[in-house]
């Protein structure tokens, strides 16, 4: 027999928000995959410890795989909380900062957490290309936990 928190990790919730420190590259991707490989049948939301700017290479790069994020507004977890609420079953935490504030929801919020230490892809220096390589990196690892994670029993 499995044990109960193998079984609780492994069972597929019907929401999930993915939160990074400024929800303009890995919860974006990440949500933006999620929403992609798992349609309505996993209700998906993004937010940041902060709101940032867009970043012009994650468009690029989702563009690439035929996935449209210019429409995304990054938005603080606060944000959320005030205009949607946090009505979420799990939050996968993609950076330390997110993962800290995370935790701190789970004080008033009936939320399971999972950290998925995601590299930030910003701090890639080199030319354009070399630049896009780091996201594209990001945006494939992210995948391919997303499809692991969420992927029916």
């Amino acid at each position: 027999m499995e044990p109960p928190a193998a079984s609780q990790r492994s069972a597929r919730p019907q929401s999930v928000l993915f939160m990074c420190g400024q929800n303009v590259v890995r919860s974006v991707m990440a949500s933006a995959l999620a929403r992609h490989l798992f349609g309505k049948s996993i209700y998906v939301g993004s937010a940041g410890v902060i709101a940032g700017d867009p970043d012009p290479f994650v468009t690029a790069v989702m563009d690439e795989i035929g996935l449209d994020v210019k429409k995304h507004r990054p938005q603080s977890v606060e944000d959320l909380e005030e205009y949607e609420g946090l009505n979420f079953d799990l939050a996968i935490s993609l950076s330390p900062d997110a993962h800290h504030r995370a935790l701190e929801l789970t004080r008033t919020n009936a939320l399971k957490v999972e950290y998925w230490p995601t590299p930030d892809p910003t701090g890639e220096g080199g030319n354009r290309e070399q630049r896009l390589e780091a996201y594209r990196n990001v945006r494939d690892e992210l995948e391919r936990r997303i499809r692991a994670r969420f992927r029916q029993p």
